[in-house]
């Protein structure tokens, strides 16, 4: 149980100087080392959870590290692992999670690091679609699911009020999308649709959306021999359409990764497909009324909508640290673990809660019924998955994302049709794949 430790004063603060050093020193906490991605509000949140957890002990030190863009943490972190000076707990996102778990030798599971801290962990209090990316086909949870997301839909109701759409309804589908987008532009709106994560929202999501493989061998999950099914006539209707748009001036492309985010919030875009985790920023920086609502699918497509994908990140345990170390990485983990901490971090950021506890704890307390919207995440997540819809867990996904990326700028500037792009797409991803599958036989 943690205590909170209040500061000393008067006489106490008097004798604790002059206890000496020798004293002091053997108090010192150990310090754990934690590299993050998060910026802007998220990284207040990073900042104040380690600042929560250490004012309820004294014994550990949490010390969070702003390490860049997930993919720049990432190898970052492998640099440091090889030349011994990995952090304690690494943050990596979904994509991620194929390369950590090939890497043997570098990670301990969080189930091992939890059990030896003497915690007992449960893997089936967690939200089942959560637990399962990263569960190992043995059962061990790998990492631990800090902040997973899936994609949704932000619009902004003030605009659509000017261009003559009714606020209180989102568009369902992704023709009610491009026909409002075409509204907006009508009504002198610069950008009416954008999207971050252009891959994990417009391919991933897009395809476990509509129960549609977007890789072989289950998305992965059962070989690292995949192939990339991105190119189906689906895939390339939806981004036809897209492109169409993005002629029109309806659908403004505005970069890649998170890069978009900025635009919603600052009213610049009138609607978004993003993460859950952008709801941090949006209900602290928008200066009008928005909504929330689930991701548009094509209607007829049998079986849509299914469930999305999950994105965010884990927090993976490093290799080569002292016992008393993983102790305090195991106390961490476990605080993080709370109830009331998770479903807290659920509310103030967008992430899922992680833990069906924390989810009825949020439901009870009234908050989804005064913020509208913010249980869409759940919801998308909680449908029962089916073998093509349970996620994708594929090698090299890093440099597949930005293949997929690189591929689809050349649509937005007009250099190849969507069909080409695609085409293009699947040949070099699967060449990732392949050179992933030979590597880790």
């Amino acid at each position: 149980m943690h205590k909170r430790f209040l500061p000393l004063t008067g006489a106490l603060a008097f004798a604790a100087l002059m206890s000496g050093p020798v004293q002091a020193q053997a108090q010192a906490p150990t310090e754990i080392q934690w590299w993050h991605s998060m910026s802007a509000a998220l990284g207040e949140w990073v900042n104040d959870l380690a600042k929560q957890y250490n004012a309820s002990q004294s014994t550990y030190k949490v010390v969070p590290t702003y390490k860049g863009t997930y993919d720049e943490s990432m190898a970052g972190a492998i640099a440091a692992f090889r030349a011994g000076n990995a952090p304690h707990i690494l943050q990596v996102f979904e994509v991620g999670t194929a390369t950590m778990m090939a890497s043997k030798g570098a990670v301990v599971p969080v189930t091992k690091v939890l059990n030896d801290g003497g915690f007992k962990f449960d893997p089936t209090q967690y939200v089942s679609a959560v637990a399962g990316y990263y569960t190992a086909p043995n059962g061990q949870m790998l990492s631990y699911p800090l902040n997973s997301s899936t994609t949704i839909f932000y619009y902004n109701k003030d605009a659509f009020k000017k261009a003559g759409l009714d606020p209180e309804k989102a568009p369902k589908t992704w023709p009610e999308v491009f026909a409002a987008a075409s509204k907006l532009k009508a009504s002198g709106h610069s950008c009416p649709f954008t999207t971050s994560w252009i891959s994990w929202t417009q391919l991933e999501s897009f395809s476990l959306w509509h129960n549609t493989l977007f890789a072989s061998k289950n998305n992965g999950f059962d070989g690292n021999d995949a192939q990339l099914l991105i190119n189906t006539p689906l895939h390339v209707r939806h981004f036809e359409n897209l492109a169409k748009a993005s002629k029109e001036g309806s659908f403004v492309y505005k970069g890649r990764g998170n890069a978009p985010d900025a635009s919603f919030p600052s009213g610049e875009c009138a609607m978004i497909t993003g993460s859950s985790g952008l709801y941090a920023r949006v209900s602290k920086d928008a200066k009008f009324a928005y909504g929330i609502s689930a991701l548009p699918y094509y209607e007829d497509v049998k079986g849509a909508p299914q469930n999305t994908a999950i994105g965010g990140a884990s927090l993976w345990v490093m290799a080569g640290k002292k016992p008393a170390e993983y102790k305090g990485v195991a106390d961490f983990l476990n605080f993080l673990n709370d109830t009331r901490v998770q479903a807290a971090s659920h509310q103030r950021t967008g992430y899922l809660p992680v833990t069906t506890a924390a989810y009825k704890l949020t439901d009870a307390s009234g908050f989804y019924s005064k913020n509208p919207g913010t249980d869409v995440a759940v919801t998308q997540m909680i449908r029962k998955a089916t073998d093509k819809s349970r996620g994708i867990r594929l090698g090299n996904f890093l440099q597949i994302r930005a293949i997929i990326d690189e591929e689809t700028e050349q649509i937005w500037a007009g250099k190849k049709t969507p069909k080409e792009a695609l085409d293009t797409a699947v040949t070099r991803g699967n060449e990732q794949l392949v050179r992933f599958a030979r590597a880790n036989k």
